[in-house]
């Protein structure tokens, strides 16, 4: 089943979730620019590595979009703790960014939760997620943190389960209403006094994964996931934003990287309805999409036999691309989120799939 009818589900009742809490105020626990023996790790192989050879024949940064005049730079930044992949998307709170789960130390169900001081450059840990997954949606909606669902074998086998935290000094996740279905790799963003969970994946093996165009809202008041017009095409790992009063929708897969979309669509709450938009230049999936400046960046990506470096910026005011300077390390179903003045991208994969992961995070301004 691709969409679900139009209908209300029944909210499962809130419980309290414990934790082996720790506390988000502490940045005293990783070290800025500390690490051993590289800035990558496989899935197969405990040991950091270095970058592997065969990301030279796979990296791709041409866009086929005209250059903007000021073409903006990156810069390094503090690597994360350690190698990470698949964590699908970041989000930012109080000039902060927080990266949950994904793929790390040989596994694909880590619960961890990072989060970024840009002003001290440095890394620490907060309160781990009460269920490690890949491939989760997050978002910040009132100063609250939300997690929902995710894969917890390789980017398949969804889980529908849902939690929320106080992001600044939160001790303990509390659960919420589950999805009416698992799911992963779906994009979640606040509008509102709402969280928008949009389209994923569904599917417990690879041949039967399958993108959905699901359109879900969950309402905080009553802990209850109600149901909105769908996406005009089931997608996943999209980029997926709000900018104004509308949401985004851009690129993403359908079904898997080898039907990759360059589709651009917004959605309008008020009128629940979709529109389409300038298609974004070069079609990928795992990509970061932030706002920045009054306008939509969408950088690094996924394609078969291509991990893509391309910085791409949508102009909504004239509805127009433009192609800014490319990522130094392209990689895909990494964190990307706004921390002060800058975009920020951690983690990812250097090479096609999730084989392996890396720790590399740099920032992009246009000063």
């Amino acid at each position: 089943m691709s969409r679900i009818h139009r209908r209300h589900f029944l909210a499962a009742g809130a419980a309290t979730v414990a934790t082996s809490a720790l506390d988000a105020r502490a940045f005293a626990q990783a070290p800025g620019h500390e690490h051993h023996g590289g800035l990558y790790e496989s899935l197969q192989k405990p040991g950091r590595i270095g970058l592997p050879e065969i990301a030279a024949t796979q990296h791709v940064t041409d866009s086929p979009a005209p250059k903007a005049a000021n073409q903006g730079r990156w810069i390094t930044k503090a690597p994360l703790p350690l190698p990470r992949s698949e964590m699908a998307w970041a989000t930012a709170h109080a000039d902060k960014m927080h990266l949950l789960g994904g793929y790390g130390e040989q596994r694909v169900d880590r619960p961890y939760h990072q989060v970024y001081d840009p002003v001290a450059d440095r890394w620490g840990d907060a309160t781990p997620l009460p269920k490690g997954a890949n491939h989760v949606g997050v978002a910040v909606l009132d100063g609250n943190l939300y997690a929902i669902g995710g894969f917890i074998e390789q980017n398949r086998r969804p889980h529908g389960e849902c939690f929320v935290i106080e992001a600044v000094a939160g001790r303990v996740w509390r659960m919420i209403a589950p999805l009416p279905r698992p799911c992963g790799a779906i994009a979640c963003v606040a509008l509102n006094g709402a969280l928008h969970a949009i389209g994923g994946a569904i599917g417990d093996t690879l041949p039967t994964k399958k993108s959905v165009d699901w359109h879900l809202v969950y309402d905080p008041k009553a802990d209850k996931w109600n149901v909105r017009a769908p996406m005009p095409l089931g997608m996943d790992h999209t980029g997926t934003l709000a900018v104004g009063n509308v949401i985004h929708v851009v690129g993403g897969r359908v079904d898997s990287f080898l039907t990759n979309s360059n589709l651009h669509h917004t959605y309008d709450p008020a009128k629940d309805t979709w529109q389409p938009r300038r298609p974004l230049p070069t079609a990928r999936s795992g990509h970061g999409a932030v706002l920045y400046r009054d306008k939509i960046f969408v950088m690094g990506g996924e394609g078969y036999e291509r991990v893509y470096g391309q910085n791409e910026a949508y102009d909504p005011a004239t509805d127009r691309w433009e192609a800014y300077a490319p990522m130094p390390t392209p990689r895909h179903g990494l964190g990307a989120a706004l921390v002060g003045d800058a975009v920020h991208v951690a983690g990812g994969g250097p090479i096609m799939g999730g084989g392996v992961q890396s720790a590399v995070h740099e920032a992009f301004t246009l000063d």
